[in-house]
């Protein structure tokens, strides 16, 4: 069956595109085929696959996410492929800025994605589909979170990386009242310096906090992962014996176990 997960913290600069769009390539090399839809205006998960001048054209174009919604439509016929052989993709739109207006319009706003989306999800063409969410909490992270199976939820090593947190925790709650089945899946702490006390308060924090599983594969800071990001492909395509590709290896395997134990 075709899980669908999402990608979302309403805190910027968590690493949750970064992780993403290289969990997007670790499942796809396991075998996995793969569906990434890009759900932020700011176009960084499809600047992942794509160069700036393929994104902007995707992004001014009608076979984006914005225009899938605005219109209604099912989102089967504005999946892309990528260079990859298992991944595709739905690419964003810088008019998904104006996408809580045109939610708000609609009938059963909160599950217009859930049922856009079923039709992808009920083929079981894909072992999984992977949403990156904004880094906000509105009527379409509640879409996204609505359409979803599990939620990982990346967390910056840093004094502010848990800033906001009880706040997205108490989103997910009130999501639930809608999609009864939505599981956080896990924590993945990002951009960690092991030289550094923030980590090791970060990882307390968290595993203190109860009903939270933290994932025991955690990101280091690399700078393959900017360098990736300048060359428009994911870490593990770019550099794959880096460290942080080494380590979302690592990940995408954890969270297949965990998702094998639900």
């Amino acid at each position: 069956m075709t899980k669908v997960i999402c990608f979302a913290n309403n805190k910027g600069g968590s690493g949750k595109t970064t992780t993403c769009s290289s969990l997007a390539y670790a499942l796809a090399e396991k075998g996995n085929r793969v569906l990434i839809i890009d759900g932020d205006m700011q176009l960084n998960l499809t600047l992942s696959y794509f160069d700036e001048d393929k994104a902007l054209e995707f992004a001014k174009s009608d076979k984006n996410l914005y225009s899938a919604l605005k219109k209604g439509d099912a989102l089967d016929e504005y999946v892309t492929n990528t260079e990859y052989e298992n991944i595709d993709i739905i690419p964003s739109s810088t008019l998904m800025s104006s996408i809580e207006f045109e939610l708000f319009t609609k009938w059963q706003r909160e599950s217009i994605l859930k049922k856009a989306l079923k039709g992808i999800v009920d083929s079981g063409v894909y072992d999984y589909v992977l949403i990156d969410a904004p880094p906000t909490l509105g009527c379409w992270a509640m879409n996204i979170l609505v359409a979803s199976d599990y939620i990982i939820l990346p967390v910056e090593a840093s004094p502010w990386g848990l800033f906001g947190l009880a706040n997205m925790f108490e989103f997910i709650e009130s999501v639930k009242e809608i999609n009864s089945s939505l599981e956080l899946l896990g924590v993945v702490v990002t951009k960690v310096d092991g030289r550094r006390n923030y980590f090791k308060q970060t990882m307390e924090t968290l595993k203190t906090t109860e009903g939270i599983k933290v994932f025991e594969t955690y990101i280091h800071t690399d700078s393959s992962v900017e360098w990736a990001q300048d060359n428009s492909k994911p870490v593990g395509s770019y550099k794959k014996s880096s460290r942080s590709a080494t380590e979302y290896f690592a990940l995408a395997g954890e969270i297949e176990e965990e998702i094998k134990c639900r």
